[in-house]
C-alpha cells in the first residue's frame, strides 16, 4: 500500500500541471492564487495548496479543474475520502474529464479495493483517449488485481503497442507471467523494463523472483542488491539473506559432514589406541 501511495503521489504533479480542461471561465488562470496553488503542490506543501484552491473555487465554482486540484491536494494529504468527493464534483461538471476519472479509478483500485469500479473508470478513460498507452496499462493493472489475467495481458500488450518504451507496462506484464508461471516470458519482460529504466523497482524485484525460481541464486541476489541500494524495504534484506543461505547450503553441509567425519576418525583412533 505504501508503494502504491508513493507511485500515485509521483504521478499527481504531472497531472496537475497539464490542465486546461474546457474551462467555462479561463480568466481565473490569471489569478495569482492559481499559480500560488500550483507552486505549493510542486513544493510538496499540500495543505497550503488545498487552502489556496479552496479559496479559488469559491470564486469560480464551475471549474472542474479546481476540484481536480483539490482532489490531488487531498490525496497528497492521504485523505482519500475527501479526494473522492472532489473528483466526483469535477465529473459532475465535466463527465469526460480524463484526469478526474483516472484518479477516481486509482482510488477504487488502491484504496477501496473495488476492482470492478476501477475497470469501469479506466475503460471510460480508454474510450476518451484510445491512442494513449497509460489508460491501457491502468486497465491491465485493474484486471490483474481482479484476477482476470488474460484481459490484463491484452491491455498491457496494447499499451506496449502504443509505447514501446513504457517500462511500467513491461514490468506489469512480467508480473502477470509470474502468476502464470511463465518464467521465460516474465524474465524477458523484466529485462526489457530494466533496459529502459535500470532502477525500476517492480522489474528488479520481479527479476529476483524469476531468477530464484530458476535457481539462479547469484543473479537473484544481484537484483535484490540493486533494490537494497535504493530502498530501505526490510523484505528485500530478508530475501537476500535467505538466498545467501540457499546458495551456500551445500557448502555448509559439506563442512558439517567433514567435521563429523573428522570427529568420527579421531574417536576411532582413540579407541584403536586404547583411549
Amino acid at each position: 500500500m505504501l508503494r502504491a501511495w508513493g507511485l500515485c503521489l509521483t504521478v499527481l504533479l504531472g497531472i496537475s500541471f497539464s490542465l486546461a480542461y474546457g474551462m467555462a471561465d479561463s480568466s481565473f488562470l490569471k489569478d495569482s492564487q492559481w499559480e500560488q496553488g500550483k507552486k505549493f503542490l510542486a513544493e510538496g506543501k499540500a495543505r497550503e495548496a488545498k487552502e489556496t484552491f479552496a479559496a479559488l473555487v469559491k470564486r469560480h465554482p464551475k471549474e472542474p479543474d479546481l476540484y481536480l486540484l483539490l482532489g490531488i491536494s487531498s490525496l497528497r494529504l492521504r485523505a482519500a475520502e475527501a479526494a473522492e468527493i472532489y473528483l466526483k464534483q469535477a465529473l459532475a461538471l465535466a463527465p469526460d474529464h480524463v484526469e478526474a476519472r483516472t484518479l477516481l479509478g486509482w482510488i477504487d483500485l488502491e484504496v477501496r479495493k473495488d476492482y470492478a469500479s476501477a475497470v469501469k473508470e479506466y475503460t471510460r478513460v480508454i474510450e476518451l483517449r484510445p491512442d494513449f498507452a497509460e489508460p491501457y496499462n491502468n486497465l491491465g493493472v485493474a484486471f490483474k488485481k481482479k484476477g482476470d489475467l488474460e484481459k490484463a495481458i491484452v491491455n498491457f500488450n496494447r499499451a506496449l503497442e502504443l509505447r514501446g518504451d513504457y517500462s511500467e507496462a513491461w514490468s506489469n506484464r512480467g508480473w502477470v507471467y509470474i502468476q502464470q508461471k511463465r518464467w521465460r516470458e516474465a524474465r524477458s519482460d523484466f529485462e526489457q523494463a530494466l533496459k529502459i529504466n535500470p532502477r525500476d523497482e517492480g522489474a528488479l524485484y520481479g527479476m529476483s523472483q524469476v531468477l530464484r525460481e530458476v535457481r539462479d541464486y547469484a543473479g537473484a541476489q544481484k537484483a535484490l542488491s540493486g533494490l537494497m541500494g535504493q530502498s530501505p524495504n526490510f523484505v528485500y534484506w530478508l530475501e537476500w539473506g535467505e538466498l545467501q543461505l540457499v546458495r551456500y547450503y551445500w557448502a555448509l553441509l559439506l563442512i558439517a559432514a567433514a567435521l563429523f567425519l573428522q570427529a568420527q576418525y579421531k574417536k576411532a583412533r582413540r579407541k584403536s589406541h586404547g583411549g
